[in-house]
């Protein structure tokens, strides 16, 4: 899908150039993400899509479900996907609510150069031979490419001291 090229808003700084055109790692789509978001009516962050309590779907390409077998319902992973439909451009960003424009890298905004979201969810169903997990909630449009799934764990992917 073409990238939706919002206006830059007050504070925010574009790049003088697009990142996209660069091709420095080639990357393979494993799947999409089916949720019931579309532009316009996606949460803006993962808290707010739990609360929505609509569930979301991930359903991997063929060859890729047996990737699912050793996870199982109730464990967290972590999704990787491609945000394919915001601008790249932005270095700098005046967000929503704030006084004055941040660094992009400071922000979990989904423009950026490298249009990448993270998501921690938890399994609600799996079905490793059909290539589909269900989760609890997603922050993501429906038919989001998706481009890896990691087992979330504690001691590993949380920072000491929390």
């Amino acid at each position: 899908m073409a990238a939706r090229k919002k206006p830059a808003q007050p504070g925010d700084r574009v790049l003088g150039f697009d990142p996209g055109a660069a091709h420095d790692a080639g990357l393979a789509f494993i799947g999409h993400i089916r949720s019931p978001w579309s532009p316009g009516d996606c949460p803006r962050n993962l808290t707010a899509a739990r609360k929505t309590g609509k569930g979301a779907r991930v359903e991997l390409r063929p060859g890729y479900g047996p990737g699912l077998e050793g996870l199982e319902p109730g464990q967290h992973v972590i999704l990787i996907y491609w945000l394919d439909r915001d601008r790249r451009d932005l270095i700098a960003q005046q967000p929503h609510g704030d006084d004055a424009p941040r660094g992009t890298f400071a922000l979990r905004s989904p423009v950026r150069p490298n249009p990448l979201g993270l998501a921690c969810v938890r399994i609600t169903a799996l079905d490793a031979a059909a290539g589909v997990m269900e989760i609890d909630a997603v922050d993501a449009f429906d038919g989001t490419p998706l481009l890896d799934i990691k087992p979330w764990r504690p001691g590993i992917d949380m920072p000491a001291g929390i």
